[in-house]
Order: structure tokens, then C-alpha cells, then sequence
């Protein structure tokens, strides 16, 4: 009797035959899936057992790619964040500027208004320092004697005077403000009429009418002006306001104290008068056309 012994492997259907069957039945799904969407539910199914195994191992490349994003957006934000800064100061720079130069064009309207009322020549200054005499008041202005400038001339700005020109160089001037104690300046009330004489303090910025009477016609809020008689301010220039009375029986005098109006401590530029123009004749204070617009508006 013949004896073969088994074989080592079980072979089954061949590798054609399964080929065909599983080709059959792929076909049969796909056409199942097409036309009647059988399959729609078991693919539902498998993602949804498969979903949490994906994320699980999408973590890793998930939480690298987060990192870098987070290194990527912070470096960004820094430089944005700069950009921005440097973008913010340049425009605060700018705006600043831009105001400032709105102000000295005011300024500048207001001076050219100032000089036709005057009447005179004038010669536009601008403020470069103070000397560092601290019991001086004075400022130097960029115009000297190459530009017609000389000693004595009157110095003016948008709300009135302001000093006098008492050192002349070359290219620039110094100018004594009204403020200063060796300046003085004759002047006249405009409500009554009154003159006198206005002398500087120097140590805060006020004035102070001199010799005037205790019974002299002065009220607290009179506006002084230029007189005019001295030949050097203009008449009808502001010079100060009366900002306080001490009458005493027991003196021949009143004290009294005033404010300057004109800003000797704000402006930057300022107008120096040149000598009267022949045959200007300006109205005295006190005339129907001699109070000019700045008075007016002082009052």
C-alpha cells in the first residue's frame, strides 16, 4: 500500500481563485456603495472607532508643530510689536512738531498783524537763548547789526511789548525785557488817561508804576499802554495789566504792582520796530482810532 506524508502547508484554493473571488466581491461592494449606499454606515462605524487611535498618534507631530507655531508667532509679535513703537514715536514726533509748528504760525499771523497796526518798520526775530546772568533779564535774538538792528530799538510781540534792544553784534542782539530793573517804560492808563511810568522788578516777572499819587485815577484791571513820548515804543501798545493797589495815607505814592502782558517768557519770536516811517502819524492812546485790535482784546 502507498503512504505520502501530509503536506507541510496547507494550501487551500490557489492564488487564482482567490484572487477572482475577492475581485468579485470588491466589485460587488463598490457597485452595492454606488448605487444604494450600503456602505455609508460602515464607514461611519470605522472612523469613529479608528478617530481616537489617528489623534492619539497625531499628538506627537501636533505638539511639535504647536511649539514651533509658538516660537514662529512670538518672534513676529516682538518684531510687529517694535515696528509699531518705533512707527508710535515717530508719529508722537510728528504730531508734536506739527503742533508746534501750528502755534509759530499763529504766532507768525498774529506778529504780521501786529505789524501793520504799528505803523513802523519792523525786523522779525527769533529767540536763540538767555544769558546765565541769573538776576538779568534778558534774551538774544538772531538778528544784529547786519540786519539793521540797533541799540534802543523797541521789541514787540503778538500781545505787546516786551522789552528793549540794548546790545547790538554783528549777527545777533541782546534784548532787556520789560521785566528787568533797569528798564522802564512810559505808559498810560486807557481808561483814564493817567501817565507814568512803568519800572521792572527782575526777580518775578512784574512791574511796578512808580510816583504815581495815592488819589491817582488807577483801578485794579487797568490796561497799560505805551505813551509814546519816550519816542522809542509806539504809542498803543500793550505793556501790562494793574494787578495790585496799596494805598497808603501816611506815603505820597501808591504802590502799585502790575503783570506784563506781552509773553516775555513764552513766545519764541518776536518783532523789533525799526524808527517811524516818515510821515507816520500814529493816534495817541485815548483817540478814537488809537486803541489797536490787541488792546481791545486785552480788555
Amino acid at each position: 500500500m502507498e503512504y505520502s506524508p501530509p503536506p507541510f502547508f496547507k494550501r487551500g484554493p490557489g492564488l487564482l481563485t482567490r484572487f477572482g473571488f475577492f475581485a468579485l466581491v470588491s466589485v460587488a461592494l463598490l457597485v452595492a456603495d454606488a448605487r444604494f449606499g450600503y456602505m455609508d454606515t460602515a464607514r461611519g462605524m470605522l472612523a469613529a472607532i479608528v478617530n481616537p487611535f489617528q489623534r492619539l498618534f497625531a499628538l506627537p507631530a501636533d505638539g511639535l508643530s504647536r511649539v514651533a507655531e509658538f516660537f514662529v508667532t512670538s518672534s513676529h509679535l516682538r518684531r510687529e510689536n517694535d515696528r509699531l513703537r518705533r512707527e508710535a514715536l515717530n508719529n508722537a514726533a510728528a504730531l508734536q512738531t506739527q503742533q508746534s509748528l501750528a502755534a509759530e504760525n499763529d504766532n507768525l499771523r498774529q506778529l504780521l498783524g501786529m505789524r501793520e497796526r504799528v505803523e513802523r518798520t519792523t525786523i522779525p526775530a527769533e529767540i536763540l537763548h538767555a544769558p546765565r546772568d541769573p538776576f538779568a533779564r534778558r534774551v538774544v535774538v538772531d538778528r544784529g547789526a547786519q540786519h539793521g538792528v540797533r541799540p534802543g530799538l523797541a521789541a514787540i510781540d503778538r500781545l505787546g511789548v516786551i522789552g528793549q534792544v540794548t546790545r547790538v553784534f554783528p549777527f545777533a542782539s541782546e534784548v532787556s525785557l520789560i521785566t528787568d530793573k533797569e528798564q522802564a517804560v512810559p505808559i498810560q492808563v486807557l481808561r483814564s488817561g493817567v501817565r507814568g511810568v512803568t519800572f521792572g522788578i527782575g526777580y518775578d516777572g512784574t512791574l511796578e508804576l512808580r510816583f504815581m499819587p495815592v488819589n491817582a485815577d488807577i483801578q485794579n484791571g487797568d490796561l497799560l499802554v505805551t505813551s509814546g513820548i519816550d519816542g522809542t515804543y509806539p504809542p498803543g501798545l500793550p505793556v501790562a495789566v494793574v494787578s495790585n493797589i496799596e494805598r497808603n495815607a501816611a506815603y505820597a505814592f501808591a504802590r502799585i504792582t502790575c503783570t506784563p502782558a506781552a509773553g516775555v517768557s513764552s513766545y519764541g519770536q518776536i518783532l523789533i520796530v525799526n524808527a517811524a516811517e516818515a510821515g507816520a502819524d500814529p493816534a495817541a492812546p485815548g483817540s478814537p482810532g488809537a486803541p489797536p485790535a490787541a488792546v481791545q482784546e486785552q480788555r
